[in-house]
Protein backbone atom coordinates (compact mmCIF):
# COMPACT_ATOMS: atom_id res chain seq x y z
CA UNK A 1 0.00 0.00 0.00
CA UNK A 2 2.72 2.49 1.01
CA UNK A 3 4.72 1.44 -2.06
CA UNK A 4 1.85 2.70 -4.25
CA UNK A 5 2.59 6.18 -2.92
CA UNK A 6 6.36 5.95 -3.53
CA UNK A 7 6.57 8.50 -6.37
CA UNK A 8 4.30 11.01 -4.64
CA UNK A 9 6.29 10.70 -1.40
CA UNK A 10 9.56 11.06 -3.29
CA UNK A 11 8.28 14.19 -5.08
CA UNK A 12 7.17 15.68 -1.74
CA UNK A 13 10.57 14.78 -0.26
CA UNK A 14 12.39 16.64 -3.06
CA UNK A 15 10.15 19.71 -2.69
CA UNK A 16 10.69 19.79 1.08
CA UNK A 17 14.45 19.46 0.60
CA UNK A 18 14.49 22.35 -1.88
CA UNK A 19 12.72 24.61 0.62
CA UNK A 20 15.00 23.48 3.46
CA UNK A 21 18.18 23.95 1.43
CA UNK A 22 17.09 27.42 0.31
CA UNK A 23 16.88 28.40 3.96
CA UNK A 24 20.17 26.72 4.82
CA UNK A 25 21.84 28.76 2.09
CA UNK A 26 20.10 32.05 2.91
CA UNK A 27 20.11 32.22 6.72
CA UNK A 28 23.92 32.28 7.09
CA UNK A 29 23.98 35.02 4.44
CA UNK A 30 21.52 37.03 6.53
CA UNK A 31 23.80 36.46 9.51
CA UNK A 32 26.71 37.93 7.51
CA UNK A 33 24.74 41.13 6.96
CA UNK A 34 23.37 41.12 10.51
CA UNK A 35 26.87 40.80 11.99
CA UNK A 36 27.90 43.92 10.05
CA UNK A 37 24.73 45.94 10.76
CA UNK A 38 25.41 49.06 12.80
CA UNK A 39 21.96 50.61 12.95
CA UNK A 40 19.35 49.23 15.35
CA UNK A 41 16.67 49.47 12.66
CA UNK A 42 18.67 47.14 10.42
CA UNK A 43 19.42 44.72 13.27
CA UNK A 44 15.71 44.60 14.12
CA UNK A 45 14.81 43.94 10.49
CA UNK A 46 17.35 41.11 10.30
CA UNK A 47 16.02 39.58 13.53
CA UNK A 48 12.51 39.46 12.08
CA UNK A 49 13.68 38.05 8.74
CA UNK A 50 15.88 35.43 10.40
CA UNK A 51 13.20 34.29 12.84
CA UNK A 52 10.54 33.97 10.14
CA UNK A 53 12.86 32.11 7.80
CA UNK A 54 13.95 29.65 10.49
CA UNK A 55 10.57 29.05 12.12
CA UNK A 56 8.13 29.37 9.21
CA UNK A 57 10.13 27.88 6.35
CA UNK A 58 13.28 26.02 7.36
CA UNK A 59 12.07 24.03 10.35
CA UNK A 60 8.79 22.84 8.77
CA UNK A 61 10.72 21.95 5.59
CA UNK A 62 13.30 20.02 7.63
CA UNK A 63 10.54 18.11 9.44
CA UNK A 64 8.77 17.38 6.15
CA UNK A 65 12.07 16.21 4.60
CA UNK A 66 12.70 13.85 7.49
CA UNK A 67 9.11 12.53 7.52
CA UNK A 68 9.06 11.86 3.78
CA UNK A 69 12.57 10.41 3.89
CA UNK A 70 11.62 7.99 6.66
CA UNK A 71 8.56 6.92 4.68
CA UNK A 72 10.80 6.28 1.67
CA UNK A 73 13.10 4.19 3.85
CA UNK A 74 10.07 2.20 5.00
CA UNK A 75 9.41 1.42 1.33
CA UNK A 76 12.93 0.71 0.01
CA UNK A 77 14.56 -0.55 3.19
CA UNK A 78 17.91 0.22 4.78
CA UNK A 79 19.95 -2.39 2.92
CA UNK A 80 21.77 0.08 0.67
CA UNK A 81 25.28 1.29 1.49
CA UNK A 82 24.74 4.63 -0.24
CA UNK A 83 21.70 5.23 1.96
CA UNK A 84 23.72 4.77 5.15
CA UNK A 85 26.24 7.34 3.92
CA UNK A 86 23.42 9.70 2.88
CA UNK A 87 21.81 9.41 6.31
CA UNK A 88 25.10 10.36 7.94
CA UNK A 89 25.25 13.51 5.79
CA UNK A 90 21.58 14.26 6.54
CA UNK A 91 22.31 14.01 10.26
CA UNK A 92 25.20 16.46 9.76
CA UNK A 93 23.03 18.90 7.79
CA UNK A 94 20.38 18.63 10.51
CA UNK A 95 23.02 19.45 13.12
CA UNK A 96 23.96 22.47 10.99
CA UNK A 97 20.30 23.51 10.99
CA UNK A 98 20.31 23.50 14.79
CA UNK A 99 23.64 25.37 14.87
CA UNK A 100 21.93 28.10 12.85
CA UNK A 101 19.10 28.06 15.39
CA UNK A 102 21.68 28.61 18.14
CA UNK A 103 23.09 31.64 16.30
CA UNK A 104 19.55 32.88 15.67
CA UNK A 105 18.90 32.93 19.42
CA UNK A 106 22.19 34.71 20.06
CA UNK A 107 21.39 37.39 17.45
CA UNK A 108 17.89 37.79 18.92
CA UNK A 109 19.44 38.47 22.33
CA UNK A 110 22.14 40.77 20.89
CA UNK A 111 24.66 38.30 22.27
CA UNK A 112 26.27 37.06 19.04
CA UNK A 113 30.01 37.72 19.09
CA UNK A 114 30.99 36.05 15.81
CA UNK A 115 31.92 38.34 12.95
CA UNK A 116 30.74 38.24 9.36
CA UNK A 117 33.81 36.22 8.29
CA UNK A 118 32.72 33.27 10.43
CA UNK A 119 29.27 33.30 8.83
CA UNK A 120 30.77 33.56 5.34
CA UNK A 121 32.79 30.42 6.07
CA UNK A 122 29.97 28.34 7.56
CA UNK A 123 27.76 29.41 4.65
CA UNK A 124 29.70 26.84 2.58
CA UNK A 125 28.85 23.87 4.83
CA UNK A 126 25.39 23.13 3.39
CA UNK A 127 26.78 23.27 -0.15
CA UNK A 128 29.42 20.64 0.59
CA UNK A 129 26.91 18.40 2.36
CA UNK A 130 24.35 18.83 -0.44
CA UNK A 131 26.92 17.82 -3.07
CA UNK A 132 27.69 14.66 -1.12
CA UNK A 133 24.01 13.82 -0.68
CA UNK A 134 23.13 14.38 -4.33
CA UNK A 135 26.08 12.30 -5.55
CA UNK A 136 25.13 9.46 -3.23
CA UNK A 137 21.46 9.50 -4.26
CA UNK A 138 22.05 9.82 -8.01
CA UNK A 139 25.21 7.73 -8.50
CA UNK A 140 24.58 5.18 -5.70
CA UNK A 141 28.29 4.28 -5.64
CA UNK A 142 27.89 1.41 -3.17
Amino acid sequence: MLADWYLAIRAFHVMAIIAWMAGLFYLPRLFVYHADAKEEVMRTTFRVMERRLYLAIMTPAMLASWAAGLLLIAIIGLNHGWLHAKLLLVVLITAFHFLLGHHLKRFAADAETRDQRYFRIINEIPTVLMIGIVVLVVVKPF
